[in-house]
């Protein structure tokens, strides 16, 4: 369970293994699972601060977040039992990749970044010169894994159900299917959401955080755990600015404030400024 947002994995699959008994959404795509009923016996409520203009503030707390009907201690505890297990698989990839030499990659951003066509668009241009592979997460549907099929890339599509992001296990469970490549790049494409994956370690070389003009500059401070765990931030659709109200100054401020070591490349993947320089990046990456 994320103890961030109380998702699970009980609707996990991966594309093409029927074996899986986690199958309620193949059967019926957007049907809940069912649930057994239970009992409310007690509720632990939780105080939030107040701010003077009477807002809240739910992340005082030991766990840095608040669900109902759990204590503070209680959500610490199951946070440590589950990142626990991830991360003990997690170091389990992480030893794979580092035997292939592969340069694992973990792409995250929230939805309509632009992350899917920056990926493909680096790919075609990474075709004739180095060999990678791509493991998509989505909630539902294989549409990304066949728009990177279509470059001539391999991929596997990991569906997550209700949850919000990929972790270690289901990251295990595709590699398993691609090939891998001595010296290759793999690229993970987690799902769209700037809260929970900065949380789960994949076994990944890097976080690469994506995002676009068109999602407002302070997103670094709303969302600061994402962009302090990610070592490169692609700040995407440039081409747009002269059509938006987008302070970049005060973006690269704002993601320096958060995380003082991070690099920012702006790109547009549509366009191809920038992309040379995310190339270098790569290659620098992958040579080291």
């Amino acid at each position: 369970m994320c103890t961030t947002c109380g998702c699970e994995q009980g609707n996990l699959y991966i594309e093409g293994d029927e074996r899986n008994p986690h199958s309620a959404f193949r059967a019926a795509p957007f049907a809940p699972p069912a649930r057994l009923a239970a009992a409310i016996t007690t509720v632990n409520l939780f105080t939030p601060s107040v701010a003077a203009k009477g807002d809240l503030h739910y992340g005082h707390g030991e766990a840095g977040t608040h669900a109902p009907g759990l204590s503070q201690r209680k959500m610490v505890e199951l946070e440590i039992n589950v990142l626990e297990k991830n991360n003990q698989l997690a170091r389990r990839n992480r030893q794979r990749f580092n035997e292939r030499q592969q340069l694992a990659l973990n792409l995250v951003s929230s939805p309509g970044s632009g992350k899917t066509t920056l990926l493909t668009e680096t790919l075609k241009r990474l075709r004739d010169k180095t060999r990678c592979a791509v493991i998509e997460g989505d909630q539902q549907t294989v549409n990304d894994a066949e728009r990177i099929r279509a470059t001539g890339t391999p991929a596997i599509q990991v569906n997550t159900g209700k949850g919000c992001h990929l972790d270690a296990q289901m990251v295990a469970d595709a590699m398993a299917r691609l090939p891998l490549a001595e010296g290759g790049v793999l690229f993970i494409e987690n799902v769209g959401n700037l809260v929970c994956p900065a949380g789960f370690d994949l076994g990944e070389r890097h976080k690469v955080a994506v995002l676009s003009v068109t999602e407002g500059e302070d997103k670094p401070l709303k969302y600061p755990h994402m962009f302090a765990a990610a070592s490169l931030l692609l700040l995407n659709k440039i081409d747009l600015l002269p059509y938006l109200d987008f302070d970049m100054e005060k973006c690269l401020a704002y993601a320096r404030e958060v995380n003082p070591e991070i690099e920012i490349l702006p790109v547009s993947a549509t366009k191809g400024d920038g992309m040379d320089a995310w190339l270098a990046w790569l290659e620098a990456q992958r040579c080291a």
